[in-house]
């Protein structure tokens, strides 16, 4: 499953990687070296994301059920607890610094598979 942001039609992830059960949205990114550029971990449902046990800064996008972009968090660095996103049904965390400014709040998202 790719992740293409609709305003630009850049891809945001190529490879995504699913979690959608608690021990897998719980782990996560933890423990892991790091994360490919053009990797992401989709988190559903995931309102609200830590960095707890990572040894590397990601970026995350909360949207809604509708693809709509509620929240961007960038460079979030370990040990961290990102703000609660009410209405977030997804998270999709990247390796830190892939977002770059390029994704705002009231951007929509599409996932293709």
């Amino acid at each position: 499953m790719k992740c293409v942001l609709k305003r630009t039609g850049e891809t945001l992830a190529q490879e995504i990687e699913m979690a959608n059960s608690y021990w897998t949205r719980l782990k996560g990114l933890m423990f892991r070296r790091g994360l490919a550029p053009e990797k992401g971990l989709l988190l559903d449902p995931c309102p609200q994301i830590h960095t707890c046990f990572m040894r590397f800064a990601i970026d995350a996008v909360f949207f809604d059920k509708n693809g709509r972009v509620l929240y961007v968090a960038e460079q979030v660095k370990p040990w961290r607890f990102s703000r609660f996103v009410r209405g977030s049904r997804y998270t999709l965390e990247l390796a830190g610094g892939t977002l770059a400014g390029r994704v705002i709040a009231g951007d929509e998202v599409a996932l293709i598979k």
